[in-house]
């Protein structure tokens, strides 16, 4: 896949440009596209697999510099999945034995205050913890009927959302626990060993097919998820809720 140097404006004029900020593999992305967006990522990180435009850099500088330049206009939303080791549940939790419990930059309340001078919509994506955002939605694979639970928390700027019910779960995550194997109709799309999932039951339980890195799965969220987003952002456009 050809890298573009800089961001560029999509050829299909009549679906609107969603930024992806801190995009990993896609799997947001992907989800935006299905409902209806034309999408460009930015990743600290060179991302080969991912499946749209792609800009590699810190996002928070490419975002001041879209916004300094007046390029940020060409853009009609911004979905942002910032690092979420500062506060996650698994870093000051279960995980903290494996090193990930050390000091982390938490970038949130930065990257808020950029995304508030665009003007534009916007969403900040984040697990279960206690980073600071909003928890205007909650969702969960269930919810779309996946083999994954994988909880993500999202903040909605400058629009809303109503939130979907949260279905009961079927059973556990399937995998070890203090010892004791549990069976059950997910997978633990995170980690490896003690049960996890592998790269084959991750892309199949998610819907992710473009990646087989065990890396970018275990950080993607569902496309589902950015999907059911999507279409409620562009559906609250279209009613004149969200300024075009």
């Amino acid at each position: 896949m050809t890298h573009p140097t800089h961001i560029r404006r999509a050829n299909d004029h009549d679906r609107p440009l969603l930024l992806d900020l801190f995009c990993c593999a896609g799997g947001a992305a992907m989800g935006y596209h299905r409902a209806g967006f034309n999408v460009h990522g930015v990743d600290i990180v060179d991302r080969p697999r991912y499946p749209f435009p792609f800009r590699q850099g810190d996002a928070l500088t490419v975002l001041a510099e879209l916004i300094a330049s007046g390029e940020i206009a060409a853009y009609s939303a911004i979905h942002t999945s910032p690092p979420c080791q500062d506060g996650c549940a698994l870093t000051v939790g279960t995980n903290r034995a494996m090193g990930w419990g050390r000091a982390h930059v938490q970038l949130i309340p930065e990257l808020r205050t950029l995304l508030d001078a665009t003007g534009l919509p916007y969403v900040i994506e984040q697990p279960n913890g206690k980073a600071p955002v909003r928890k205007d939605l909650s969702l969960c694979g269930e919810m779309f009927g996946l083999s994954v639970l994988r909880h993500r928390n999202f903040e909605l700027g400058g629009w809303s959302a109503p939130q979907p019910v949260h279905k009961p779960h079927r059973g556990r995550v399937r995998g070890w626990r203090h010892g004791k194997y549990f069976d059950g109709p997910y997978v633990a799309a995170y980690g490896s060993g003690g049960g996890k999932a592998t790269v084959a039951e991750m892309q199949q339980a998610m819907g992710i097919d473009w990646t087989d890195i065990r890396e970018e799965l275990t950080e993607a969220i569902p496309p589902a998820y950015s999907q059911w987003l999507g279409r409620a952002l562009l559906a609250r456009t279209l009613a004149g809720e969200v300024a075009a």
